[in-house]
């Protein structure tokens, strides 16, 4: 048996943890199986990383920055193998290079090409406990390059899909996917099982336990995936396919999403391409737009609304600026989205309608509204946020 665990920043957030994660591996391998472990830098080091390169720029060379942020998943791959040695398991400590990964050279998001599985593959033989460092690849040509974030649970799944691992688990400090975030909603539930279009609807709607391209690898590669916490044995949400007993659900999660600002284009002129012109420079630039409104055109103009992550607004403005499809751009960085997600949402009506109801007894006013066969997502005022997510959390009735 071949299980892949993948250890967080907080699992691994001091040399005590490390040890404590050291021991959790050990059971693991006690237990007969063959393991691969992929770390995350410990807590708050890669934040300080970024914060660095910034100190003297404020748009980084991104190649520099990768050979710089991917150190810190590398201090904890060696701090994890000397431990393990120490306690008398032989290890070893991969690089994302020497593991094999490779990807395309979109440096700072890139996106792993395929792998390499030979070196691990060696290593496992010898009875070795392999350890990779996550968030991280290398291209062709030999650059280091990290892959964005929640890198490091894409490493995960994209190292348990290559070996054909038996389980990948997640382990992070919460116990699994809960109905919404339990420090917004005390309520919260916790799922035990959630299928891979759920949690990728959540995971894009800005759930923070599992991030979007991870579940969407796992659901392509078929990897039986586990979200639960490092620091207790209870057992964890369960991401797999879709079956029938799903749909009796109404809905199975809220998320939040603060990380959103909003651009408004007004007076766009109206003609067939120029929305393709625009979000084509905007995808040149690599800025991932999410939500888009475009008003019906009156007097040979229109209005045209999306967001962007609020990490990505600067450039945004700079690459706006060059462009001179609208009379006058406004940005909004106060705003987030809410989203209410459930593949019970196929076959049942009238959620919308309640959604929009609960929010306008509390007077939330909806800016924008997005929908997808099992997901619902409106943009509210920031100061709304939580609000919102609780009033909608009781709505449905997550608690139960």
């Amino acid at each position: 048996m071949l299980v892949v665990q993948k250890f967080g920043g907080t699992s691994v957030g001091t040399l005590e943890r490390i040890e404590a994660t050291a021991k959790r591996v050990i059971e693991t391998k006690k237990s007969g199986a063959d393991v691969v472990v992929v770390v995350s830098a410990m807590s708050g080091v890669t934040n300080q990383l970024v914060e660095y390169g910034e100190h003297f720029s404020k748009q980084p060379n991104p190649i520099a920055m990768d050979m710089l942020l991917s150190s810190g998943e590398q201090v904890t791959t060696s701090l994890l193998t000397i431990a393990l040695n120490e306690m008398g398991y032989p290890a070893v400590g991969l690089t994302g290079a020497m593991a094999g990964i490779y990807t395309d050279d979109i440096h700072t998001k890139a996106r792993i090409e395929n792998i390499n599985t030979s070196r691990i593959k060696r290593e496992l033989r010898d009875g070795k406990i392999v350890i990779v460092a996550g968030f991280q690849g290398i291209t062709k040509g030999g650059d280091i390059t990290t892959l964005g974030r929640g890198g490091s649970d894409l490493s995960a799944v994209a190292l348990s899909g290559a070996l054909d691992a038996d389980l990948c688990e997640i382990f992070t400090d919460v116990d699994g996917v809960y109905t919404t975030d339990p420090r917004v909603e005390k309520r919260a539930k916790k799922l035990n099982t959630i299928s891979y279009d759920e949690m990728l609807e959540l995971a894009s709607a800005g759930a923070k336990v599992l991030q979007n391209r991870s579940v969407e690898l796992a659901k392509k590669l078929n990897v039986k995936l586990i979200t639960r916490n490092s620091f207790n044995h209870n057992e964890g949400t369960l991401i797999t396919g879709e079956d029938v007993s799903m749909e009796a659900v109404l809905v199975s999660g809220i998320a939040l999403d603060k990380n959103q600002a909003r651009v408004t284009l007004r007076g766009v002129v109206d003609k067939p391409g120029i929305a393709a012109d625009i979000f084509t420079v905007l995808a040149e630039k690599n800025i991932n737009v999410d939500m888009i409104i475009q008003n019906v055109g009156q007097d040979g103009t229109t209005n045209l609304g999306f967001t962007v992550p609020q990490n990505e607004l600067e450039l945004t403005k700079q690459t706006m600026s060059t462009l001179a499809a609208a009379k006058h751009i406004e940005y909004d960085d106060q705003i987030v989205k809410v989203s209410i997600v459930g593949v019970g949402m196929k076959s049942h009506s009238g959620i919308a309608c309640l959604a929009f109801e609960t929010l306008a007894k509390e007077g939330i006013n909806i800016q924008m509204i997005s929908t997808s066969e099992i997901k619902l997502s409106v943009i509210v005022d920031q100061k709304y946020a939580e609000l919102a997510v609780r009033v909608l959390h009781n709505a449905y009735q997550l608690e139960k």
